[in-house]
């Protein structure tokens, strides 16, 4: 299942039994904010609506939003692996930052 992103933030859904509705939350972020819908349409709509509370609130405090990350990350991978991208980016006349960022984006929207 492909998750929603609503301007840059994720956004994780779940059902709960207990409420018979969807709930769900800005993912990524150390503020708090949730949101729920009985329907797809209601579900929609409140992560809008969430998601713009939360840029207002922000603004209106006048600090700036927390962004989900920074765009960094260290990925340790065994040496032999490492060569093997290493050859395959240069193959392909790209820099390992280049190809890999290509991968990791085909394998997110598999």
């Amino acid at each position: 299942m492909k998750a929603m992103n609503y301007k840059g933030y994720a956004i994780r859904i779940e059902y709960s039994d207990k409420n018979e509705c969807f709930v769900g939350h800005i993912t990524g972020i150390y503020d708090v904010v949730g949101f729920h819908g009985d329907s797809v349409t209601q579900l929609h709509a409140a992560v809008i609506e969430a998601v713009h509370d939360y840029l207002a609130t922000c603004e209106k405090l006048r600090r700036p939003p927390k962004k989900p990350y920074s765009g960094k990350f260290v990925l340790r991978v065994p040496t032999e692996m490492h060569s093997r991208m290493a050859m395959q980016a240069e193959a392909a006349g790209k820099s390992l930052n280049q190809w890999a960022t290509e991968v990791l984006e085909e394998a997110i929207h598999a």
